[in-house]
């Protein structure tokens, strides 16, 4: 079986879209739907039809163009069950633990509250890869606008237990802030360190800091290092739970 085709690209002003094609069927989904004419653009450019829609969550910058493609290409929209009346043209209803079928391969959805109650991940085990949205970034995580500090760290936990190699394409490029803010609560990670100086020249240069790894996540990313002693120390939280570990490190992300 051919690889899947992927391409990433900017929307809006800090987006990420994400395009998702089989050769050999043809069909291709958006990883949500930020932005109808960043979209489009890139089917035309690739000569792709859209057929599918995987819908992460409600927010308007990842729904916005669903039913204006929905009404051009007649696209299956798929998106999580319990934010189903928030998601402009549904299809079908998935949630944490369901499967289907995209191209021959196998689609795993996980629940992935805390930014929102109803986020969910895609996960393509044996492509391996992961489309986490707005739960887990490149040296980040999302806000908690409808979740807790608690339901997020278990949604991170389960990302986290994916193989390392697994590639993450996320829904913002918010990496150099996040990085910036990341050396000042994990100071002493020297692989931080250097990915920090790495991203730096990545945005310099105009390049994206996508797709990311779970192997690199958990060896730089602070918000799923909350187990880290170097990380409690630093926080003078060594005797606190690993959520309340985590809540303190996103409220002073909020703060930054």
């Amino acid at each position: 079986m051919a690889p899947l085709d992927i391409d990433l690209f900017s929307c809006r002003s800090d987006n990420f879209g994400v395009l998702v094609h089989d050769p050999a069927t043809g069909l291709t989904a958006s990883i949500d739907a930020p932005e109808e004419k960043a979209i489009l653009d890139v089917l035309a450019r690739r000569g792709w039809t859209l057929s599918h829609i995987f819908t992460t969550h409600h927010h308007g910058d990842h729904v916005e163009a669903n039913l204006p493609l929905k009404a051009r290409f007649g696209a299956t929209i798929v998106g999580p069950a319990r934010e189903a009346a928030r998601i402009p043209g549904i299809d079908r209803t998935v949630d944490g633990g369901d499967a289907f079928d995209f191209a021959g391969r196998r689609v795993e959805v996980i629940a992935t509250p805390g930014h929102t109650a109803g986020h969910v991940s895609y996960h393509l085990p044996e492509e391996k890869l992961l489309f986490a949205a707005d739960t887990l970034f490149a040296l980040g995580c999302g806000r908690l606008f409808e979740g807790t500090a608690a339901d997020m760290w278990q949604s991170l936990s389960k990302l986290a237990r994916l193989p390392d190699e697994t590639r993450v394409y996320f829904g913002h490029e918010y990496t150099l802030s996040n990085a910036r803010f990341a050396v000042t609560v994990d100071p002493d990670n020297a692989a931080l360190a250097r990915r920090a100086a790495e991203i730096q020249r990545l945005r310099a240069d105009g390049a994206f800091t996508a797709p990311t790894t779970i192997g690199v996540e958990k060896e730089t990313n602070p918000f799923l290092r909350a187990g880290d002693p170097a990380i409690r120390r630093h926080l003078g939280m060594e005797g606190a739970g690993d959520a309340e570990v985590f809540g303190e490190i996103r409220a002073r992300k909020d703060r930054f």
